[in-house]
């Protein structure tokens, strides 16, 4: 039985809760929240689970073996830590903190106390997005040509980071998970509408050095929900829509052909392929109990996990040049990844 801290009980700390306290692998043991209201919910929902809003009371009590952290970003690297110098094992949610330096400081800390960090990109542990990643690695797809998403919706606006941090990870994580290759660049164009606030929508485009590009479109002031992503092949294209209710992934036979017409230099020869379009059954396991039981069985096995520390540094040494691109109006960021 795998003994868990959780830090923060208000948009996401609930379906921690849930998650950990089924199965019978693990179970919440305290939850800290600074917020009184939420600890009387909490003893509400979970009778048997104490509520705190002392920090120390989780790092320093020996009996808890992992702390699960769903609190705002800037805290994240402060409590992961002081749990991971503690000895005990974690789980972050997205993204792993505000900064490269800090998401380094955790992962080495991780390494060096050969303790467990696995950060919440939630996406990648869905059904629709293994099955992609299936597509991708089997061939089927052939070469990829571009990753092009829409993540938009109404709020909810945060106060300690921007809309690419906000929305912009969940593709980011999915690419790093699904795509072969790494961005060798990247730029972004962005626009705080309220004074004061951070970004609020926001665009940004990923290079590659083959012939690959990845687009994201990321907006907290849409009036509709849209969560739609294209991945286009030389052999076949998907589209991913994780609103479906089913057939989130389609796959589609179609494409283009390109020869070069042997009468002209400048001249080719188009031909576009139309054939099926099928949508593959995909695991509907909700992705966090996929996600928890994954991190119960590193933390058991000492086995690395799929969404660890360096995965998680990957997004913020993105988000941290998309960032800088943004603030220079769309200026060129080359990566180092």
């Amino acid at each position: 039985m795998l003994n868990v801290g959780l830090f923060g009980y208000g948009y996401w700390g609930p379906n921690l809760v849930r998650n950990f306290n089924r199965g019978g692998r693990s179970r919440i043991k305290v939850v800290c929240d600074l917020n009184t209201d939420r600890l009387k919910r909490l003893v509400e929902d979970y009778p048997s689970v104490e509520g705190t809003n002392s920090v120390d009371r989780i790092i320093n009590d020996p009996s808890i073996d992992a702390v699960a952290i769903a609190t705002p970003v800037s805290t994240h690297c402060d409590l992961a830590m002081r749990a991971l110098r503690a000895g005990k094992h974690v789980l972050v949610e997205k993204p792993i903190a505000t900064t490269t330096s800090e998401a380094l400081r955790m992962t080495d800390e991780a390494d060096r106390q050969k303790r467990v960090l696995l950060v919440d990109h939630t996406f990648v542990y869905t059904g629709a997005v293994r099955k992609i990643k299936e597509a991708v690695d089997s061939g089927a797809l052939g070469e990829i040509y571009y990753y092009d998403s829409v993540r938009v919706n109404l709020g909810l606006f945060q106060k300690d980071v921007d809309v690419l941090y906000d929305l912009a990870v969940h593709d980011l994580s999915i690419l790093e998970y699904v795509l072969p290759n790494k961005p060798c660049a990247v730029s972004a164009t962005g626009m705080a509408s309220f004074s004061g606030g951070p970004e609020n929508v926001a665009y940004l485009t990923l290079f590659f050095d083959n012939r690959c590009i990845a687009h994201m479109h990321v907006n907290w002031l849409a009036p509709v929900k849209i969560r739609r992503t294209l991945l286009g092949g030389s052999s076949k294209m998907i589209v991913y829509d994780d609103l479906e209710p089913s057939e989130k992934v389609k796959i589609y036979d179609k494409g283009v052909d390109v020869g070069d017409d042997p009468d002209g230099l400048y001249k080719i020869k188009v031909s576009y392929r139309t054939g099926d379009m099928w949508a593959p059954k995909v695991d509907t396991t909700e992705a966090l109990q996929t996600l928890v039981s994954h991190f119960i069985d590193c933390a058991e096995n000492g086995a690395s996990p799929i969404t660890g520390g360096r995965e998680g540094l990957f997004v913020v040494r993105i988000l941290e040049a998309a960032v800088e691109s943004m603030r220079g109006r769309a200026v060129t960021v080359e990566l180092q990844l």
